[in-house]
């Protein structure tokens, strides 16, 4: 078999190895899913009764975005990431003109004085949850693009940044003041992990942070709400009354809770039972023990996708790893802060717990980013795969001798990665062939 002939069989064997969804960050998604579903049902029962809905309306309607949400996560498990990463910029683009149409006559629908929805005609979009996503995505995109220079080049640095802080005046305009500060999170995270100086983001944070309590302090009910939090018993019937009730929610779990369905608070007491404040009908429900199990799940599914994302780094797949870093920092503080409100040690916010709470778009959007984190773990383990195929049986010749093909492999700067592990002295190698799954 001649030199040409040997490499394209080698090709398509590898084209035929396939990868693996990653059943552990599988299993605690549904199992957080599942959890929403329960807790969903439990707390929004009352609410709908007394809206003259049916009892199961709110129940329902989660369980039929949570199938949407579904579809959304099987479609983006079954696209390769690079044809997502080739579109980065109309995704870009697609973060302000859906943060714009809000503010369109007929189209953009206001909500207690908020305009953050985009009217569909069958349901309510809140845009801004879109847009978590596809900023995540530019930006993993950017950061790969840039690595060698965002350390270096203030320029560098600063466009992501200021392309942030235009979403967020959009953001503040409506006004959504916790989802700004969330992007604001979400993306000195990435810079950070993409290898920005924390000097350089101390810096900037420096000269933005008066700004950010400048715009906290300008609105009446924003003060309000920062005076409930510091001291919410001061006015437990007016500005403190949701912190309160909060509170004794949780207090009446104990260790183990009032028994599920038996919680006295989402009886018209607790407001948004259903929705911001479903982690405490949880505690009352369920107790400390309860609390801190719904609490661990997300940290075991915080420690999953950093660890996925490290592994694609370690292997040169950069666009995924800084995609599964933005997706694990977006869920995680949103579910940090969701929490840290409902014990009163954040001001309230008005962020859903992500999986659990009842909302539409939340939930749509939530399932999309679980899909893109399942694509990650499948391409990262094919790429895996192919690796220890070149390494092992067929990777020398007939007489021991190293093949051609392995040795351009290996030897590719584009596919040259180095093993993770205390002896380190090996090299990855990240194949570039693989159809779509």
């Amino acid at each position: 078999m001649s030199f040409l002939d040997e490499r394209a069989n080698q090709a398509t064997k590898l084209e035929q190895i396939g990868g693996r969804y990653d059943p552990v960050l599988l299993g605690l998604a549904l199992l957080l899913a599942g959890f929403g579903v329960v807790m969903v049902g439990s707390s929004s029962i009352a609410i709908a009764e007394g809206l003259d809905v049916g009892p199961f309306y709110f129940l329902t309607r989660h369980v039929v975005f949570l199938g949407l949400g579904a579809v959304l996560a099987f479609g983006l498990m079954r696209t390769e990431l690079k044809l997502i990463e080739r579109y980065n910029h109309v995704l870009l683009l697609a973060c302000i003109v859906l943060l714009g149409l809000v503010f369109m006559p007929g189209i953009g629908h206001t909500v207690n004085g908020a305009q953050r929805w985009i009217n569909l005609g069958v349901s309510k979009f809140q845009a801004v949850e879109a847009v978590k996503l596809l900023l995540i995505i530019w930006l993993a995109s950017y950061v790969v693009r840039y690595r060698d220079e965002i350390g270096q080049k203030w320029s560098t640095l600063l466009k992501p940044l200021g392309v942030a802080g235009f979403l967020v005046c959009l953001l503040l305009l409506q006004p959504d003041f916790g989802s700004a500060a969330l992007i604001i999170a979400i993306t000195a995270g990435m810079v950070w992990l993409g290898g920005a100086r924390i000097g350089h983001l101390l810096l900037i944070g420096a000269g933005v942070l008066p700004v950010l309590v400048g715009v906290a302090v300008a609105a009446p009910y924003r003060v309000a709400r920062l005076k409930s939090f510091l001291n919410p018993w001061e006015d437990p019937f007016n500005d403190g009354f949701q912190l309160t009730q909060a509170l004794i929610a949780i207090g009446r779990g104990e260790w183990f809770g009032v028994g599920l369905g038996g919680s006295v608070q989402k009886l018209f007491y607790l407001p948004e039972a259903h929705t911001d404040f479903i982690f405490s009908v949880t505690a009352e429900e369920l107790g400390f023990a309860g609390s801190v199990g719904i609490i661990a799940v997300f940290a075991l599914f915080s420690w999953r996708t950093f660890t996925l994302g490290l592994r694609a780094v370690e292997m040169r797949r950069y666009f995924a790893g800084f995609c599964a870093f933005g997706v694990g920092l977006w869920i995680s503080l949103q579910a940090f802060v969701s929490i840290g409100v409902n014990l009163g040690i954040l001001p309230t916010k008005g962020l859903t717990l992500p999986l659990v709470s009842s909302g539409g778009s939340s939930v749509l959007i939530t399932c999309a980013a679980i899909g893109l984190l399942l694509r990650v773990s499948y391409e990262l383990d094919r790429s895996e795969r192919q690796v220890a195929r070149l390494r092992g049986a067929g990777a020398t010749g007939d007489e021991g001798a190293p093949r051609p093909d392995v040795i351009q492999a290996e030897h590719s700067p584009a596919a040259v990665a180095p093993a993770a592990g205390p002896r380190g002295s090996r090299h990855r190698v990240e194949p570039k062939i693989g159809a779509v799954a």
